[in-house]
Parts: structure tokens; sequence; C-alpha cells
């Protein structure tokens, strides 16, 4: 039987969680993901690897992807519970009810469908590890990590929330992510859009910035976008 998870300096240690799943891609996202979230996140890419790092190492939670080649997620799954006190989470791509049931009856604890977020993954880890009466380290809110990707047309906070941007959007927050931190300065924001210093309602520059606001709230991104009054605008992380 697995041991509760240990307390050190009056700090949990958050619970290990092994995570299988043959699809390289994915695999690192969630684990990346994870990992950010708090969770002490390891990933493997069959069911011999699972099984090796487990003999030397048994995990609180194990997340099984189905269609694993080789031996597939439900034998892993079976073989665990047979065993083991281990939470199971299934997150595959199989989604008819016939499929859950099967996993559930396998041992499965919870059955999720891809494609899924990673924070519901990991609100699904702690709540089982909680169930199961271990303990854990709360996990830290996560921390937004700002980029422009896709030719600066899509905005994203790095923790699965995107947005595409308007044209001028862009040229706004592209001026402003090449002095991140800094306030830029009107006149300069107005460059940037393409427009003549001299011939510019310079109030639209605070319409650009309030439409902004509002799309990303709508995408559940709050943007650390700032005015600063009678100079410019900052985009602070």
């Amino acid at each position: 039987m697995i041991d509760e998870v240990s307390e050190q300096g009056g700090n949990a240690i958050s619970p290990l969680v092994y995570l299988v799943d043959d699809d390289g891609d994915f695999r690192e996202e969630m684990v990346f993901g994870l990992s950010r979230l708090g969770l002490d996140v390891h990933g493997f890419h069959s069911a011999a690897a699972l099984y090796r790092a487990y003999a030397a190492k048994p995990s609180d939670i194990v997340i099984l992807d189905i269609g694993l080649d080789g031996e597939d997620g439900l034998s892993i799954a079976a073989h665990l519970r047979a065993s083991q006190s281990v939470g199971i989470v299934m997150a595959t791509a199989r989604s008819s009810i016939d499929d859950r049931v099967n996993g559930l009856e396998k041992g499965a604890d919870a059955y999720l469908v891809k494609p899924i977020d990673v924070r519901e993954l990991a609100a699904t880890v702690v709540a089982l590890n909680e169930r199961l009466g271990r303990h854990r380290a709360p996990l830290p809110p996560p921390t937004p990590r700002w980029a422009l990707v896709e030719g600066g047309w899509v905005l994203t906070d790095g923790i699965g929330h995107r947005l595409r941007l308007t044209t001028s959007e862009q040229c706004f927050l592209g001026r402003l992510f090449s002095k991140r931190g800094e306030t830029v300065a009107r006149h300069a924001l107005v460059e940037a859009l393409g427009a003549d210093v001299h011939d510019f309602n310079y109030a639209h520059l605070d319409t650009i910035a309030s439409r902004l606001r509002r799309r990303a709230e709508k995408a559940n991104m709050r943007l650390p976008l700032h005015a600063v009054r009678g100079v410019g605008f900052a985009f602070t992380d």
C-alpha cells in the first residue's frame, strides 16, 4: 500500500503522479501543465516504462490513456487495481458510454475524454488524492506567461487561453510587447498603427484598449494592460 504523502518543514508534498500516453505531444503538454500547477508529474510512453518506474517508486495517482501500443490502459488499470491502492484516472479519446463503463469497471476512479484542459485534469487529480485520504500541498494559482504567437496574431496566456487579434489590436499589442513592463507613449502606438501622429484621434487608442480588455475577459483572460494617464500604455507581467 502506498504511504501517505509525508510532510517536511510543515509543508505537505504534492502527490506523485505518473502519466502514461504514447502521444508525445499530449504527454509533454500535460506533464508541463500539471507541473506548473504544482503537481509532481512524470510521463511514460508505455506500460513497461510505467511498471519500471512504479516498481522503483509507487505513485499516488496514475493517469492512463486506453489506446496504448502494447498493453492498453484498461489492462494496466486492472493490474494496478488488483494489487495496489492507487488513484487511477483515464484520459482518453474513447467517449462512448460503453467505453466509460468499461474503464470504471476495470478500476478507474475518474474518466476524462480528450481534448482535456490541463486545469480540469489537475483538479481531478487533486480531488481524487483528497478522496483517498492523502495530503497535498495547496496548488498555487497558475501564473500567466503572456506571448504573441502565430506571427503576432494570437495572444496566449500560457495556461490554456488564446485570443485571435484584430489588425489594430495586433499592432497595438505588438508595440507594447516590444517594451514589456515599460510605458509606451501614445504617439509611438499611433505610429505602430501606421497612422499620422498629427492627424489622429487619440481617443481611439482608449477604444482599442477597452475593446481588447472586454474580448480578453470573454476568453477568461485578465490582461495586465494599464493606461498611464497623459503618457500612454504599458503591458506588465
